[in-house]
């Protein structure tokens, strides 16, 4: 009888949701629609977080495809300038080598031409003096220079020792028996052959530092030149009178007095 009475005074579940006459059908259709409005409120907010986290991965892609296009691109900037770097400073040492051998060829060229019976002693010396002058201009061998002085310096000394040479020989045209002579007739072909190599070589390298220095003022290398320490480098002018044969002032009071028997 007692559990007859409490299932009796027992307020069935969702009470609340039941009224008189309705059936158990509608009673659960009007559960559901109490429901509805918490997930109409959770479900925006659930999407609002997986679109910002979809707009952050995006966003993180982007900035990682642009770094890599970036990186990409300045390594390939770096590479092609020390490319470009080492076929000027080849093209220097290639330089250097010509002006050394012609260098070399002068102490010969010099005691061939005492030998020779009154020759102008003058041309001798400013031959000479030429000679030192080159050896006194120190500049780096393996790499091609950087101060427009220093270079400029050595154009100026180079220049001077290749008039001398052109007057010197230039003079040898008075003495018969001197350009008569083999070692004269081998030294002058080896000193004609060396100026016709300097000239190539000067030609080459201004055209390896014009290519260099052109690269170095694109964009967008212009922008990373100067933090990878590339920096303009001077290269060859045209001599001045380069054009013109040399003049030579034939000094017959100054000579090289003969050996005496």
């Amino acid at each position: 009888m007692a559990s007859r009475r409490r299932a009796a005074t027992a307020k069935p579940e969702n009470a609340e949701n039941i009224r008189a006459g309705d059936d158990p059908a509608t009673s659960l259709e009007r559960g559901r629609s109490h429901a509805m409005p918490l997930a109409s409120l959770v479900a925006p907010a659930l999407f609002t977080v997986m679109s910002s986290g979809k707009i952050l991965l995006i966003v993180v892609g982007l900035l990682v495809v642009v770094g890599v296009i970036i990186a990409v691109s300045v390594a390939g900037v770096f590479n092609r300038l020390v490319t470009l770097q080492q076929g000027a400073d080849a093209a220097w040492a290639q330089v250097q080598n010509v002006y050394q051998r012609r260098a070399d060829l002068v102490p010969n060229l010099v005691n061939t031409v005492k030998g020779a019976a009154n020759f102008e002693r003058t041309t001798l010396n400013e031959v000479t003096e030429a000679r030192a002058s080159v050896g006194r201009v120190q500049l780096p061998p393996s790499s091609a220079p950087t101060d427009p002085q220093q270079f400029a310096e050595f154009e100026r000394a180079q220049g001077q020792l290749g008039s001398a040479l052109s007057r010197l020989l230039v003079v040898a045209e008075r003495y018969p028996e001197l350009k008569a002579t083999a070692s004269f007739r081998d030294l002058q072909a080896q000193l004609e052959g060396t100026e016709n190599r300097i000239a190539v070589e000067r030609g080459r390298f201004n055209e390896a530092v014009q290519a260099y220095n052109t690269a170095i003022k694109r964009f967008p290398a212009v922008i990373f030149a100067g933090m990878f320490g590339h920096t303009p480098r001077p290269y060859f002018s045209a001599t001045p009178g380069a054009d013109r044969p040399p003049s030579v002032d034939f000094d017959f009071e100054s000579k090289v007095e003969p050996k005496k028997s």
